[in-house]
């Protein structure tokens, strides 16, 4: 069953059940990706119902048993970023490019500044000002935006480190982290086990955590100090940087305003660098 099928199905039997199943069936519509990760507990906590209840609700459904509607419910969000099926949607759409890759992206920045906040952009350099060291996570496609933000902090004279898979694992890594730090991780579907294990390390450790996550379903926003959200839908791969990359734009630009003089310093010092021959061409010129 894919997703379509499974919103199809919910809808139309939401409206046939008593109150409280229906309550359930509406939440399961409406946060499909979060149901997905969350344990039955913690969803029945949150709805005010027994599990017993969303045991029922999955087989008022048809299913067996509500671990086989979560794991209907994991196969249909694993459908949405497999990135053969979201190619093999766009061929069959006859959508056309890059029109539909414009539009996409065009929402995903709207979604994007939806959900940021000023009194979070404050807290973001609060946090960050305040920090010994710096650590900003990454796995894949949310390592690369995690490299833009790292860089940025550099630039700007804030010890700052890059975390990402190597020679080290992860988790491995994080273990350097200490009380006073600030750990900045970017988590994009899917989700991977190893980065949630760096981060509740360092969370352990005693350092405060921000996450940049495109839904609150994800398991690293159970550490979070501060939590940003993104829009990283894509018509093709799995997920798109647009929105992440947009958003440590933003929240670097304000850091950069924040820090003032500070920033205008190392800024001044970057540009003598720029200057350097041996490493640049020349501003005026070419010299060989």
């Amino acid at each position: 069953m894919d997703s379509t099928q499974l919103q199809n199905l919910l809808m139309e039997r939401a409206h046939t059940m008593p109150n409280k199943a229906r309550r359930v069936a509406e939440y399961l519509l409406a946060n499909m990706r979060e149901a997905s990760f969350r344990s039955i507990g913690d969803i029945a906590d949150e709805l005010k119902v027994s599990k017993a209840q969303l045991v029922r609700v999955a087989q008022m459904l048809g299913f067996s048993g509500y671990a086989e509607l979560k794991n209907c419910l994991q196969k249909a969000i694993l459908e949405q970023i497999n990135p053969a099926a979201l190619l093999a949607r766009a061929v069959s759409s006859g959508d056309s490019f890059p029109d539909s890759i414009f539009r996409a992206e065009h929402a995903n920045l709207d979604d994007t500044m939806a959900q940021l906040t000023p009194e979070d952009t404050e807290k973001f350099c609060n946090l960050v000002k305040d920090a010994a060291n710096i650590y900003c996570v990454g796995w894949g496609i949310s390592s690369l935006v995690m490299e833009l933000l790292q860089m940025r902090l550099a630039v700007m004279g804030r010890k700052s480190e890059l975390l990402r898979r190597g020679s080290l694992s992860l988790w491995e890594q994080a273990r350097c982290v200490k009380p006073g730090d600030v750990v900045v991780v970017c988590e994009l579907p899917s989700y991977a086990v190893e980065v949630t294990e760096a981060v509740e390390i360092a969370s352990r450790n005693g350092a405060k955590v921000i996450t940049i996550t495109d839904s609150a379903a994800s398991p690293v926003c159970r550490f979070a100090e501060l939590s940003f959200f993104v829009s990283a839908n894509s018509p093709t791969f799995g997920s798109s940087i647009i929105g992440p990359l947009f958003l440590s734009h933003v929240l670097t630009s304000a850091l950069a305003v924040s820090l003032g003089d500070e920033a205008r310093k190392s800024f001044d010092e970057q540009a003598h660098f720029l200057h350097d021959e041996r490493i640049f061409h020349p501003i005026f010129g070419l010299k060989y």
